[in-house]
């Protein structure tokens, strides 16, 4: 079970630790160029020539998530900030192309990287 006081503290841990799976799946993906990521690339406006370099910035922010999850918090922490960048910038893509029948996924992903960013600020102690 997790929890802790008032039952919300061990949240951010788990979502970090979603984000790094969620993460991990999608640098997969692009490196596969799977179709559902080069069909998303294509609607956004994003050529196929940036899907490996945003899988290498993707894949930083997931070794940066694990590296702080075993032990060193500032890694962590600028790899979350980093991945709430990346999402940020995915978001606006889907919003300036007005692709918005997909955006629930670059939003939750968002949101992991927040909750990340939570963790670590929070275990700063």
């Amino acid at each position: 079970m997790v929890t802790g006081v008032a039952g919300w503290t061990d949240w951010p841990l788990v979502l970090t630790v979603c984000c790094v799976v969620a993460n991990g799946f999608e640098v997969g993906a692009k490196l596969a160029r799977a179709r559902f990521v080069t069909r998303n690339s294509a609607e956004v406006g994003v050529g196929p020539e940036w899907i490996p370099y945003l899988a290498l910035l993707e894949g930083a922010g997931v070794v940066g998530l694990v590296v702080g999850l075993s032990g060193w918090r500032l890694v962590g922490l600028a790899a979350a900030v980093g991945l709430l960048l990346f999402f940020v910038g995915a978001v606006h893509a889907h919003v300036r192309a007005r692709v918005f029948h997909n955006i629930a996924f670059p939003v939750a992903f968002l949101g992991l990287a927040g909750a990340a960013v939570a963790h670590f600020v929070g275990a700063g102690g």
